[in-house]
């Protein structure tokens, strides 16, 4: 029987439609000193009680209020992860506001997409850079935003705009408004409804314009009730609580971190570190060793190539110790892997071999000593990537959601774990999860499901079938009656001129457990044989070629080099042998720079764009036919 530690806290009767905003206000007042966030300062890690948290987001809300934002108005937040996200997001929803996040690294032609999609009134930029981005534009480009509020003062203090308001004077605008207005920011809390637009979710726009996928206060709290209430798919049964620390340092405002940041704070309570940037992930995991953490599949690649530099970079004594634990390690994860991710008595006698040994030092070297859960998802993950991880002792699971059915629909549970899949239908879901007998898309049919695309009616109803089911797009096949493989996005299928299907995702996912390789591009759509674009890890095949006394430049300069050529060729037949012969790669071209978002070459959420970079290297691409 599943151990429960926790009680679910939820908002008390009578106070309106639950939201993110009334559960954080039920944690201030029934744990006001318990911390509930944390940030670094100066060198020193800051504590946000629940007490102080829900003060200031009862001022933001203030705030919002008294910059006149209506039902339904749109607050947008340009920023890193920092409390003031957290806390703007949760004083909208308080004032029956809609949150709408960019990403840090959306250039000015994307900011001036969405803020003319979304039109908000209040806009938070963190600083002058993304201030910038708005303040270069001409005014009437932005007429719906009437306050441009910013966090970070320096270089904007200067600026002379009517439109913009620091963060202290609008904690301390909404302070004097509530001290006038007792009581309204509770009553139009009390009068939420559950289909309410929380938040707009924008899709990453890998085949056009970004969309917002309007996400209700009832989806949040389904996905709450289905994922984070969900003790089967927590090690021995224990769920998310106070003890428990995140370290939170991907975008909020992609749905996977909302749900594993914002929503886990207010629902279970667990403490948010925010990381200084994305640059200090690492130093920020070796400082906090979470016990909870989430990481797309980049993040896990980088994590186990730095372990591979380290082991190469060893000296001869050390090299050997490391090789034997990592030897260890696999055998460890391929048992693990036969039993369902769960141990054995053997693999666990020798994992506490390899803990004296080797682990324990690895793992905290990598920050992740004290993880209990981990998960991976947004995008396909290579099983060896996971292999590895088991190996040295982590629990890792792979989920899959999209944002339009606010990542509800397969996870793999504790001790039901299959490699190669993303797992189960929540049991609560799995009479709306199917597979079409037809196409082979998943589709899906549950109170997760958005509420439909901003101000694209449109676009919503491509979405749906005939009897109402969304269509994720994704391809997917059942695994022994009970788990889901993806197989591909159905938009990514290659048919070769001799007519034969093949999915390009699991060829790049395996051309990527390679340390030597960051990203990679199969093509061959109407074309007799397969080719890739393959783009080299700097710091991996940098330090290689440190080591093979191989000098060079600039990036480019190390594309160019033959033996770095025979090096990724090398890779390349490694895959090629994984797979059948009409799925081989017969030529490859190395990229000559790093793909990059504000190049166009990569989705916010690092995810490629195909076409895009089918344009930006057509010759590479036509010189491999």
């Amino acid at each position: 029987m599943a151990v429960v530690t926790e009680p679910n806290v939820a908002p008390e009767l009578g106070s309106g439609y639950p939201t993110v905003a009334s559960r954080a206000r039920t944690w201030a007042m029934t744990k006001p000193a318990q911390v509930a966030m944390r940030e670094k300062d100066f060198g020193i890690w800051r504590e946000y009680t629940w007490g102080r948290t829900w003060d200031l987001v009862l001022d933001a809300a203030g705030g919002l209020l008294a910059l006149g934002v209506d039902v339904g108005d749109r607050v947008t937040v340009h920023a890193e992860d920092r409390p003031e996200w957290v806390i703007m997001d949760l004083a909208a929803v308080a004032v029956r506001g809609v949150t709408v996040g960019l990403y840090p690294t959306n250039p000015s032609a994307e900011v001036d997409y969405t803020l003319n999609d979304c039109t908000p009134k209040v806009h938070l930029a963190e600083d002058q850079e993304q201030v910038d981005k708005v303040l270069d534009l001409p005014a009437d480009r932005f007429p719906s935003v009437e306050k441009i509020v910013f966090v970070e003062p320096r270089g904007v203090r200067k600026y002379d705009d009517p439109r913009l308001l620091f963060w202290d004077d609008f904690i301390a605008l909404g302070a004097e408004y509530r001290a006038a207005n007792p009581g309204a920011v509770e009553a139009r809390m009390a009068a939420a409804e559950g289909d309410d637009v929380m938040t707009l979710v924008y899709t990453s726009g890998t085949t056009g314009p970004p969309k917002g996928a309007m996400i209700t206060n009832a989806n949040c709290e389904f996905g709450i009730k289905i994922t984070i209430d969900t003790p089967e798919r927590m090690p021995g049964g224990k769920l998310p609580g106070p003890e428990d620390q995140v370290l939170t340092y991907l975008p909020l405002c992609h749905i996977a971190e909302r749900v594993f940041s914002t929503w886990h704070l207010v629902g279970r309570g667990v403490v948010l570190n925010f990381a200084e940037s994305i640059e200090a992930v690492n130093a920020n995991l070796r400082e906090i060793q979470p016990t909870l953490f989430f990481a797309v599949p980049r993040i896990w690649e980088k994590l186990m190539a730095a372990v591979i530099i380290r082991g190469n970079d060893a000296s001869k004594f050390k090299k050997f110790w490391f090789g034997s634990g990592m030897k260890l390690a696999s055998w460890i994860g391929r048992q693990r892997v036969a039993n369902n991710g769960d141990w054995t008595p053997v693999s666990r006698a020798a994992y506490a071999v390899g803990w004296l040994l080797v682990f324990r030092a690895l793992r905290d070297r990598l920050g992740l000593r004290r993880v209990r859960w981990s998960g991976t998802g947004a995008a396909p993950i290579a099983p060896e990537v996971l292999e590895f991880f088991l190996g040295i002792g982590l629990n890792v699971y792979e989920l899959y959601g999209m944002t339009e059915n606010t990542a509800i629909a397969t996870a793999n549970f504790h001790g039901r774990v299959k490699i190669g899949t993303v797992g189960e239908p929540y049991d609560q879901i799995k009479d709306g999860f199917r597979i079409d007998e037809e196409t082979g898309e998943i589709q899906v049919k549950h109170g997760g499901v958005f509420a439909g695309y901003w101000g694209k009616p449109e676009k919503t109803a491509e979405t749906f079938t005939e009897d109402g089911w969304l269509m994720t797009g994704d391809v997917g096949e059942w695994v022994d009656g009970t788990h889901v493989k993806i197989v591909d996005r159905i938009k990514h299928i290659i048919i070769t001129a001799g007519g034969k299907n093949i999915s390009p995702s699991e060829i790049e996912n395996s051309l990527k457990t390679s340390p030597f390789i960051n990203e990679a591009m199969v093509i061959g759509d109407r074309r007799k044989y397969l080719t890739a674009l393959i783009n080299i890890e700097l710091d991996t095949v940098g330090d290689w070629a440190l080591r093979q006394n191989l000098p060079y430049t600039t990036y480019k300069d190390l594309t160019e080099k033959p033996e770095v050529v025979a090096l990724v060729e090398a890779e390349v037949e490694k895959t090629n042998e994984r797979f059948a012969r009409v799925e081989g790669i017969k030529k490859f071209r190395l990229i000559p720079k790093e793909l990059d978002h504000e190049d166009g070459e990569l989705t916010a959420t690092q995810k490629l764009k195909r076409s895009a970079m089918e344009d930006a290297f057509s010759d590479l691409v036509e010189s491999m036919y």
